[in-house]
């Protein structure tokens, strides 16, 4: 701190020292209204100087009584605005030259590279924000300038990471570059007093973007047929009518229709290929939430953030006394789900077309299968033609896809399911410090991409499956377009061991010597690990679908004693064969005859444990077999025993898939997990939650055995116990009830002996089988009660979508010799 002495020549007495200081903040600072919040600091204290964007940080600089700077210094962290995330707060010393005495306090021009201090290594750029309680006023507000404006914003809300070119956060660098404010926006931009002083995406109807139709009956090169006010009509026309709008949002075109309307919902789900998958709903608020599900503190909370994703909320727990009031909606919208998705309004314009449609939407990502959303207006009218019947546009560019988000609540803590809008690209922290700058390139499903540098990790938004040309430009487009941004050019690249994954093979590009392996569970493990700062050893518990193994098998039911450096395999769950391969994963009554006629035989158990002896004659298995066609099983059992096309795997997964087939839940599947979802919805129609399941989710039999150092559970006692219920005729509820809680016993069991074998008691688990909302809760409970301490993926996916962030740890705790 630097002492300037700035007493009068002719005034006699001591005067209180006057001190200048440089201060440079780092973290989520730009684009989260902190220039204005530290001019109304630094005014308030009576001091000197001026604030800037400086590349990816906020420089102060400052003079005036040292105790007025020390306070200056203490609130910038304290007292930052609540979207702001500060991480550091450094002095650089006193500025040159420093402020003069009454010169008062300034907002600068933003620098690129500011003179004098380093460098932040990654720069940090906030995601959007849903629109805020000041700015919903002003759109209702018949008064107000910008009433009933689809694109009011201010310095609390609005577009962010969609919008930025570069850093510093400025209107030039973003895609409202292309509308020069007017007379009144730019006075408010230049207000200290106003809520829009520095908001760089500040717009109204006189200069900002405005809305623009286009039916599915013109030439997608046609100019708009439509403006403003007429072309929100002329979409409220055509939902209410029962037709599918698509919607320019935030991040990219969404599909739109009316969730009370059957006929629009079924028409949706056959244009856009998904006749099973659930949709998720958009309401006006919060009332209009509980209307449809019971929502508690923690959901209400999620529900009402400025993140705004879908919550998962559990539509069989709907308020009684509000049912009278309770909107319809369609049975295509859930298709069965045991869970209903509900998120509030993210955008003017979605407040607008619920006022104006007076009811629950269907709000659904804007693209085909297989395809990214369309953010392009003409890429949209080209590829969602075939789906929508009209398209709601806007002239405001979007520059990043970014999906909307997907949370749920488990055990009282917010859990992310899909990470994108209002969540990507908040960075994440790093137990270990990455050493050079890493890329890590995630799996093939759910996927994303984690750029890190030091000790922080962006991960960027949820891309799709990673199965098609055009998802894999979507990502390399993302990837370069973030990683300019933020700042880090990559020297490593992490990847998954699988060789056919298309981000194996973009990591290919890469040399040999900068390339990374990360075992897929191990990531899974990981990444839950690292966002809860575990740095040593722990339990990994990852239940999955499918990844390879370091043994060249597939894996997905395992259990590890690891770090974030290395791992080893304890534990895992019985092999079984896919009949067909990738065939089974689409089938799961073909995966329900691969643990009839092939589950690993393991030690001198009990016999009546082996499925594969009830294929002739009367026998248990008659209710699936008698389903199939004519042949199949017969041809499946010859595929097994001359080991043609049947992979093994280890997966719990696929164990679910099993069980639910053998229920006659699902023979077939349309999305990724459906046949879970079946199992667990029909758990749930018998009890709560899952977490005490009483006599009706009471534990089937089941049993581990030892195959040299691993421990094993071996599922065939636990499925010839379905068989037998069924025989029986015990409610299918009741038998996948006690499908999860066996599950969850089997999972305790296996950590007990991992606990009292290593000496551990925390439990990192992981993988997409967590996403089973019942099971999560189960184990996380059960655990606990066992006296270990049960770990739960929150801020990053438990499925695939959090395998970057885990490759990102792993290499940074390699790369350091951790």
């Amino acid at each position: 701190m630097h002492q300037q002495d700035d007493r009068p020549p002719d005034r006699a007495g001591p005067v209180a020292p006057r001190m200048a200081q440089r201060l440079e903040v780092h973290g989520t600072v730009q684009g989260v209204g902190f220039r204005p919040f530290v001019h109304r600091l630094a005014t308030g204290l009576g001091l000197d100087g001026c604030v800037r964007n400086d590349d990816g940080r906020v420089v102060v600089e400052a003079a005036g009584p040292a105790d007025a700077l020390a306070t200056l210094a203490t609130r910038l962290r304290s007292d930052a605005p609540p979207h702001a995330r500060v991480t550091a707060v450094h002095a650089t010393g006193p500025p040159s030259p420093p402020p003069s005495p009454g010169s008062g306090f300034r907002v600068e021009t933003s620098a690129r590279r500011a003179a004098g201090g380093s460098r932040p290594e990654v720069r940090e750029i906030p995601p959007d924000l849903a629109t805020c309680p000041a700015c919903l006023a002003e759109l209702l507000d018949p008064r107000d300038r910008r009433f009933r404006y689809p694109f009011l914003t201010c310095t609390d809300c609005g577009p962010r990471a969609t919008i930025i070119d570069g850093l510093p956060y400025d209107r030039e660098r973003t895609t409202m570059r292309a509308f020069p404010m007017c007379a009144d926006c730019a006075r408010e931009y230049a207000d200290p007093a106003d809520r829009r002083f520095h908001a760089e995406p500040i717009a109204c109807p006189h200069c900002g973007p405005r809305l623009t139709w286009w039916s599915t009956d013109v030439d997608p090169a046609a100019p708009a047929q439509a403006h403003g006010e007429d072309a929100l009509d002329a979409a409220v026309t055509l939902i209410r009518a029962g037709g599918i709008a698509a919607v320019k949002g935030l991040g990219g075109y969404q599909l739109v229709c009316d969730a009370a309307s059957g006929t629009a919902v079924a028409r949706l789900r056959a244009r856009k290929h998904r006749p099973a998958k659930p949709f998720a709903v958009m309401v006006a608020d919060l009332d209009a939430a509980r209307l449809l599900a019971q929502v508690d503190t923690a959901e209400a909370e999620l529900l009402t953030g400025a993140a705004r994703p879908v919550v998962l909320l559990d539509a069989g727990r709907r308020p009684g006394p509000a049912l009278v009031s309770a909107p319809t909606l369609a049975d295509e919208v859930t298709a069965g789900a045991p869970r209903l998705g509900v998120f509030l309004p993210t955008t003017p314009l979605h407040h607008l077309l619920l006022a104006e449609v007076g009811g629950p939407l269907v709000v659904t990502s804007g693209n085909r299968a297989d395809e990214p959303i369309a953010i392009a207006d003409a890429d949209a009218r080209r590829h969602l033609g075939p789906v929508a019947d009209g398209f709601l546009g806007h002239d405001r560019a979007i520059r990043s896809r970014y999906d909307d988000s997907v949370a749920r609540v488990v055990a009282g803590r917010a859990t992310v399911i899909r990470r994108a809008r209002g969540y990507a690209p908040c960075p994440l922290p790093l137990p270990h410090a990455a050493s050079r700058p890493v890329l890590a390139v995630g799996g093939q499903l759910k996927h994303t991409f984690t750029l890190a540098a030091g000790p922080t990790a962006v991960v960027g938004p949820h891309t799709g499956d990673l199965a098609s040309p055009p998802t894999l430009a979507a990502f390399e487009r993302t990837l370069a377009q973030l990683s300019a941004v933020v700042g880090i050019t990559p020297e490593v690249v992490a990847h998954d061991l699988h060789p056919d994954y298309l981000s194996t093979r973009h990591a290919e590009r890469f040399a040999a010597d900068r390339r990374i392996p990360v075992q897929h569970h191990h990531a899974h493990a990981a990444s839950c690990a690292a966002e809860h700062g575990v740095t040593g050893r722990f339990i990994g518990v990852v239940y999955d679908g499918l990844g390879l193994g370091d043994d060249g098998t597939l894996w997905g039911g395992e259990v590890f004693v690891a770090d974030l450096a290395a791992y080893r395999r304890v534990a895992r769950f019985a092999r079984a064969p896919l009949p067909g391969g990738a065939a089974a994963i689409r089938r799961p009554a073909r995966m329900a005859l691969g643990y009839l006629f092939g589950a690993e035989q393991l030690g001198d158990g009990d016999q009546d444990g082996d499925l594969g002896r009830w294929t002739g004659g009367p026998h248990l298995a008659a209710p699936l077999l008698d389903r199939l066609p004519a042949g199949e099983a017969a041809v499946i059992a010859r595929m097994i025993h001359r080991r043609v096309n049947t992979p093994v795997a280890s997966s719990a997964g696929r164990l679910f898939d099993a069980a639910a087939a053998l229920l006659g839940l699902r023979d077939d599947i349309t999305y990724e997990g459906e046949a879970a979802l079946a199992l667990e919805a029909a758990a749930g129609s018998h009890d709560g939650d899952g977490s005490h399941d009483g006599d009706v989710g009471g534990e089937l039999p089941w049993r581990l055995a030892r195959e040299g150092e691993l421990l094993v559970y071996d599922p065939r006692p636990t499925l010839r116990a379905l068989l037998d219920g069924l025989a029986d005729r015990v409610d299918v509820g009741i038998l996948a009830a006690r499908f999860h809680t066996t599950i969850t016993a089997v999972t305790v069991a296996l950590c007990e002996d991992v606990s009292r074998r290593h000496g551990l008691r925390t439990v990192c688990l992981s993988g997409g089988v967590l996403h089973n909302q019942r099971l999560a809760a189960g184990v996380v409970g059960a655990l606990a009660d066992a006296g270990l301490e049960p770990l739960l993926n929150e801020r990053v996916p438990a499925g695939d979508g959090g395998l970057s962030y885990g490759q990102a740890a792993v290499a940074a705790a390699r790369m350091t010799g951790r």
